[in-house]
């Protein structure tokens, strides 16, 4: 992505002169980023930039921190704003380049020529390689397959076609199975199996669950968790369970930091092992010989081929959810808030390579979307769970209540698509609004971005409409204010009586009636998906099937690639629980299979 694609305001908005030179000296300027101010430092001399410094900044570690290390760099070895933004972290990239067209105007410089598109030198070269192991893809389950193989004694090259690693596990939901665990035995369940899991998992998925995968989930999640706890992974055992209808024994545990700070773990403890970890790497092409996968084609960003020799190849390229040609149904009009390196490429390889397939026309859709920009959404789910063990509910246009919020995502995913325009509005007093609001950066959600949307309050995507009255924040919001009212008042009366007669939601989370004062707020509610279902078909061990149904000679997957364990749906906490079990455990097969070899 270009930066010349792009509308930077605060470039586009200076009227700088014609000047062919710059004035020399040191000039500062800040712009907003993802999570506040950007402020950068720009050196001229007479006929270049000649360094960039980024100033204190909030910016994402390991998404918008890539763009604070990369970009000044690239800026001045080309001498342009023209120059490849960082994808998946395009608000720090716009940041970062419209600080430094400010300084650039402030120095007498032509702002015209320095947005013409760079084109980046190309290198036209081939290098051979060889290693025990190659993962395609750099998200939770490739990191976790890498480092633990390469602890293990293996020699893992990874591929990344990003410039940083994380995927989808830097904006997941937070939380974590963790069936069978020691986690979950410390916090008082004792009770819970892999059959109880298995079971809960086949009803929310509609019993299309790959049942090769998920009895591989079930028997290796507790363990697997475990591992992840003694790398680093911290668990929240001060919060404890977090209650989630689709789970019918307490087994879901939320993340310290949430799922950014679980995916720098992850980038740390891979930073500590051998692995030759390649970014901005894109795999091409699985190698194939007398039916067997013995390595992997790929090219970097700077025009390298390479060609890598493996004894195993592990797929954990994630899911097609950024491929509109590859999407069906519902999901093709859905908001998307995932990675924009979801694009299929391992389905399409496997594919190629004679994989059977399945469950492609199925994605994850979940309630809790919010549209930051058109057509792609963000997640409040972390946000509306703090508002309801507050006062926070779920009503339509005309101010009604429509269901039980604490009830499975699906059935509140049922009714919301039922409405116009698909949308309902979580109705917050000041408590349950800043409960939700304190704990929605853990789903990439900024204070300075919420800062924004109040201020335009209900004027444009997205609604954070809000008022000292009733009336002020129905009005902004365009929801029928006597309505609203009417489903105060019978809401606080459950709460008073101790029972939901309308939806059962449960008692232990109507503890608190909606305060009869103000200020109040109304949040848009709007079907996403990031998740797909479709996947490779595979067996108990991980191996890639064939369309024989036999394995493809050292394929193996991991993670979203074969999120058919889940069925046509997911459970809370359930993905993020699959990359972490599926990739330790399927990188543990590896080793043992390569070492009787």
């Amino acid at each position: 992505m270009r930066a010349s694609h792009l509308m930077l305001p605060a470039v586009l908005a200076l009227a700088a002169s014609a000047a062919m030179g710059y004035e020399p000296g040191t000039y500062q300027a800040s712009y907003p980023g993802q999570n506040g101010p950007v402020p950068v430092s720009v050196t001229f001399s007479k006929d270049r930039i000649e360094s960039i410094q980024i100033g204190k900044n909030a910016e994402t570690v390991g998404v918008g921190q890539t763009a604070v290390r990369n970009l000044p760099e690239r800026v001045v070895k080309a001498q342009s704003l023209g120059v490849d933004m960082v994808s998946g972290a395009t608000v720090s990239s716009v940041a970062i380049l419209s600080a430094v067209g400010d300084c650039i105007k402030q120095a007498g410089g032509d702002i015209d020529k320095l947005l013409a598109p760079y084109k980046h030198p190309q290198i036209n070269k081939t290098e051979n390689l060889s290693t025990d192991l190659v993962v395609i893809g750099g998200g939770a389950a490739g990191m976790i397959g890498a480092i633990n193989a390469a602890q293990l004694g293996l020699n893992v090259i990874l591929l990344e076609k990003m410039e940083f690693l994380g995927g989808a596990s830097a904006i997941c939901g937070g939380i974590v199975v963790t069936q069978g665990s020691q986690a979950q035995k410390q916090l008082g369940e004792n009770s819970d199996t892999p059959s109880k899991m298995a079971y809960d998992l086949l009803a929310n998925g509609h019993q299309l669950n790959d049942l090769s995968g998920l009895t591989f989930y079930a028997l290796n999640v507790g363990k697997s968790i475990d591992w992840a706890v003694k790398q680093g992974v911290e668990l929240d055992m001060k919060a404890g369970f977090a209650y989630r209808a689709e789970h019918k024994t307490p087994r879901v545990i939320p993340f310290v930091g949430g799922c950014p700070r679980y995916a720098q773990t992850l980038r740390e403890v891979l930073a500590k092992t051998k692995t030759n970890v390649k970014l901005s790497t894109r795999a091409t092409g699985l190698i194939m010989q007398d039916g067997k996968v013995v390595g992997v084609q790929a090219k970097s960003k700077d025009g390298t081929s390479y060609k890598i020799s493996s004894k195993a190849v592990l797929l954990a390229t994630g899911g097609y959810g950024w491929n509109k040609n590859m999407l069906k149904g519902d999901l093709k009009n859905a908001l998307y808030y995932g990675p924009v390196s979801s694009t299929g490429d391992g389905h399409q390889m496997a594919q190629k390579a004679g994989a059977a397939m399945q469950l492609m026309d199925y994605g994850k859709i979940y309630p809790q979307g919010i549209e930051s920009s058109p057509g792609i959404a963000k997640s409040t789910l972390q946000g509306n769970n703090a508002a309801y063990d507050n006062s926070g509910i779920l009503v339509d246009a005309s101010g009604k209540r429509v269901t039980n919020e604490k009830g499975a995502g699906k059935d509140i995913l049922a009714t919301l698509l039922k409405q116009k325009k698909s949308t309902l509005y979580l109705l917050m007093d000041e408590p349950s609004f800043a409960a939700f609001r304190k704990i929605i950066g853990n789903n990439g959600i900024s204070d300075t971005e919420v800062d924004r949307w109040l201020k335009n309050n209900g004027k444009m995507a997205p609604v954070f409409a809000h008022g000292k009255t009733i009336e002020e924040a129905a009005a902004a919001a365009g929801v029928d204010a006597n309505g609203l009212k009417q489903t105060i008042a019978r809401y606080n009366g459950f709460v008073k009586n101790g029972r939901d007669e309308d939806f059962g939601r449960p008692v232990k989370f109507m503890k608190k009636q909606i305060s009869p004062q103000g200020p109040y707020y109304l949040v848009e509610q709007k079907p996403r998906f990031a998740t797909t279902m479709g996947s490779v078909v595979v067996d108990t061990s991980l191996h890639v099937l064939g369309k024989d149904g036999q394995p493809i000679p050292n394929l193996y997957a991991a993670g979203e690639i074969a999120n058919a364990v889940h069925g046509d749906d997911s459970s809370p906490g359930a993905n993020v629980g699959w990359g972490i079990t599926s990739g330790k455990a399927v990188s543990d097969v590896i080793v043992k299979e390569l070492n009787r070899k």
